[in-house]
């Protein structure tokens, strides 16, 4: 009896194995319909590439390709219009072909694939941006449709770890990159010329042992900035420009080393200026007036051993120190300190905690002094604001007209006219980076901030324009910072 149950048991177990087999082979074997009524759709009806430096490689985007449908399709063809000779190349599931041509694509249906677009811009002798157009054409069931690229290509001049033995200009005509290292040698000038733009590859760093002219004009800035302009795919794109670290750094070495920044707008890298030497008994001078120094991965500007004068600019966003000094004579005039880093990324980046301002008087540096008048130092911090040292009370500074965030105000002689920072203030228009709006933080004042009408306005009048161009002067009240406070229009 049990020898014939284990037959029957056996010859079931077989029957289902059979039924199974003809069940995956009829997956398998998957019909695909030639209806035409059955069309593809696209994430994208156009893709458009950021700015593309020529002769740089590629940049590359994708396409999403959807089978809404409630049956398989077969592409019978999908390809680029320019075929092998377009600046654009595609990656079809996976998949690359020298023409750019692919035939009998399957997609099932409410199934969906990627197409992987890069773009490669030739050389032109053009100095202006130029657009290069092609399209995706692909045909389903006899019908046909195209998805557009578009790109812009600039010629640029690349300078890749090159030093610099003789003083040098850098003009405006064609923008710049830079790999590995610029280098200005000792005793030697670079001048960059009003509207000159420098672009940083990764990790790449200004090192000047000598002098640094960068003079640019309010309508014409010198720009310093990472090299990536297109943008991180997030369901919002992110600009990478927007992201600290996308390159190193400008550092400026020189012992006897002269160096003016004006008008210049610098973002986005490892540290802005590193302004440095080891020898206490030199002071290398560095000026900077009506620049922006925003969006570091770790500092702002750094001086050790140096005189510098700082006016009417903006220091912000660092995940340590937006300013650290040591050593030398300082001076800040209407400038805004503002470090809400921990806004300004969509990367799990936080601050260290350091304070945006650090005034450290050491023994082994030179002898200090330090001048803070009608400036604005803030953050997302309770303290913003420290200084480190032996005496206090025989510390030369002078800290005058100026809003200050930290938890315990300084009872000094060289502190007057302080408005120390309270929990109840609103200080700027926008402290944080919106994603969905695109738009970067405004440290202008607020209607209601407290730094409106702060600074004494016989300093102000030295310095009647404001980082913006507007006056600072016109209501007889001169705001502290870099920004005077405008109506919202």
């Amino acid at each position: 009896m049990s020898s014939i149950s284990g037959k029957i048991n056996f010859s079931f177990i077989v029957v289902i194995l059979f039924i199974m087999s003809i069940g995956f082979t009829a997956c398998n074997d998957e019909n695909f319909s030639t209806n035409s009524k059955y069309q593809l759709s696209f994430s994208n009806d156009t893709l458009n590439f950021d700015t593309v430096f020529t002769t740089l490689g590629s940049a590359t985007s994708k396409i999403m390709i959807y089978n809404h449908n409630n049956v398989a399709l077969k592409i019978s063809h999908i390809g680029v219009a320019g075929g092998k000779t377009s600046s654009f190349k595609i990656n079809v599931d996976g998949s690359i072909n020298a023409d750019n041509q692919f035939n009998d694509i399957e997609i099932r249906a409410k199934d969906s694939m990627y197409v992987f677009v890069s773009v490669t811009v030739n050389p032109t002798n053009a100095n202006s941006p130029v657009i290069i157009k092609d399209s995706l054409v692909l045909q389903t069931n006899g019908v046909l449709q195209n998805v557009k690229l578009q790109a812009y290509g600039q010629n640029i001049i690349i300078l890749r770890g090159k030093r610099y033995n003789d003083d040098t200009i850098l003009k405006e005509d064609l923008p710049y990159l830079v790999y590995d290292s610029l280098i200005v040698s000792q005793n030697k000038t670079l001048t960059l010329n009003p509207g000159c733009k420098i672009y940083f590859h990764n990790n790449a760093n200004l090192k000047v042992y000598g002098n640094l002219n960068a003079i640019g004009t309010a309508e014409k800035p010198i720009i310093m900035r990472g090299d990536r302009l297109d943008k991180i795919k997030f369901a919002t794109p992110f600009p990478y420009n927007n992201i600290a670290g996308q390159w190193d750094g400008v550092y400026l070495l020189g012992k006897d080393g002269k160096h003016v920044l004006r008008h210049v707008n610098m973002n986005s890298g490892y540290v802005g200026i590193y302004f440095s030497n080891n020898d206490r008994n030199a002071n290398p001078n560095l000026e900077i007036s009506d620049c922006r120094i925003q969006n570091f991965y770790f500092y702002g500007l750094v001086v050790q051993n140096g005189n510098v004068q700082v006016v009417n600019t903006e220091i912000s966003n660092t995940s340590s120190y937006s300013v650290y000094l040591s050593g030398g004579k300082h001076s800040f005039i209407q400038c805004t300190i503002a470090n809400y880093f921990d806004n300004s990324t969509v990367e799990p980046i936080s601050r260290d905690k350091k304070p945006a301002v650090m005034i450290m008087n050491l023994n082994r540096v030179s002898p200090m002094e330090t001048v803070f008048r009608n400036c604005v130092i803030s953050g997302n911090e309770d303290n913003e604001f420290s200084l480190a040292s032996r005496f206090l009370d025989q510390y030369k500074g002078i800290f005058d007209h100026c809003y200050i965030k930290k938890a315990d105000s300084l009872k000094l002689p060289q502190f007057t006219k302080i408005r120390w920072a309270e929990r109840k203030d609103t200080i700027f228009k926008s402290t944080r980076y919106n994603l969905e709006e695109n738009t970067y933080f405004n440290f202008m004042p607020d209607s209601v901030s407290p730094v409106r009408g702060l600074a004494d306005p016989n300093v102000a009048a030295q310095y009647p324009l404001d980082l913006n161009g507007k006056s600072r002067l016109s209501d007889g009240a001169p705001d502290a910072g870099a920004y005077e406070w405008q109506p919202t229009k």
